[in-house]
């Protein structure tokens, strides 16, 4: 069961990661925020791979790494701008579409297809979307749909966790043409460095920016690295399905902090909302 423990820390560094990030985001642009998850994390995993050495590398994972960097750009520009305008209750449960999303881009870019367990997963996540905002059913059936188009946080988070869906498929082809945790090192630095030209020709550009709440900043890198590390040591252990899923539990995590931290409301049916879309991603990719 050591596996299920790393998960579980995994899942909840994942969550303390995106809840500080929307502390920091209070009083900072998103632009900054977004580089501090990289570029502070950066130390502490360049000298694991300092220990780790480097494989061999071929053109397939420099194609792969081309193709995803500006996607995982743009995907964690997304993530930050929702956490920020939206509660984090009505944000993080849509990264359970991802994958659903991933049923579709894991069939057309890697051929593999669904079974009916998967497709039953597709529907309870659905249905859980549906009853994060429960309540307006008071004024119609379609209106947890409306409330979901109306929250720019959840639309954002909904084009994130398909982006996602598209940077999973190209991250496991650079990680099968490198290796797991050289990877783990090598993503980040490539996202810091391709954040700078952003962070220099933004309103108030300047790299001094990064430096304005350095403890805040300093906490964010550490849970992030600590995030890739259990990540890391659950997924050698077990098979990458089980692990996922008990990763997918961040998502509770992250609405208790929404709830403990910034006062965020209807806890209960958003909740019920999530358990379900998590029972759904279960369902896809245990079996």
């Amino acid at each position: 069961m050591t596996w299920f423990y790393y998960s579980g820390l995994t899942a909840f560094f994942d969550a303390s990661t995106a809840a500080l990030s929307k502390k920091a985001a209070e009083d900072c642009d998103i632009y900054t925020v977004a580089w501090v998850r990289y570029g502070y994390a950066l130390p502490f995993l360049l000298c694991i791979l300092l220990f780790t050495g480097f494989p061999p590398l071929d053109s397939t994972f420099f194609l792969a790494n081309v193709l995803l960097i500006p996607l995982e750009v743009l995907a964690i520009i997304f993530f930050t701008k929702a956490i920020k305008f939206s509660p984090l209750t009505l944000t993080l449960p849509f990264l359970a579409l991802t994958p659903v999303f991933l049923v579709g881009t894991s069939f057309l870019m890697l051929g593999e297809r669904p079974d009916k367990s998967g497709i039953t997963g597709i529907l309870l996540v659905a249905l859980g979307a549906y009853l994060l905002n429960v309540h307006t059913t008071r004024e119609s059936m379609l209106g947890p749909l409306r409330a979901i188009l109306r929250e720019e946080g959840s639309m954002l988070m909904v084009a994130v966790a398909f982006l996602y869906s598209i940077t999973s498929n190209l991250g496991k082809i650079a990680i099968l043409h490198s290796s797991p945790v050289f990877f783990a090192a090598f993503h980040p630095a490539s996202m810091a460095l391709a954040f700078l030209p952003i962070l220099m020709l933004t309103p108030g550009g300047g790299l001094k920016r990064v430096f304005s709440r350095p403890a805040l900043f300093a906490t964010i890198g550490i849970s992030q690295v600590m995030m890739y590390i259990t990540h890391n040591l659950a997924i050698q252990l077990v098979e990458v399905p089980y692990m996922i899923s008990v990763k997918r539990t961040s998502l509770i995590f992250g609405m208790l902090y929404g709830w403990l931290l910034f006062r965020e409301t209807n806890l209960r049916e958003r909740l019920l909302g999530t358990v379900v879309m998590l029972t759904g991603v279960g369902l896809i990719t245990i079996f």
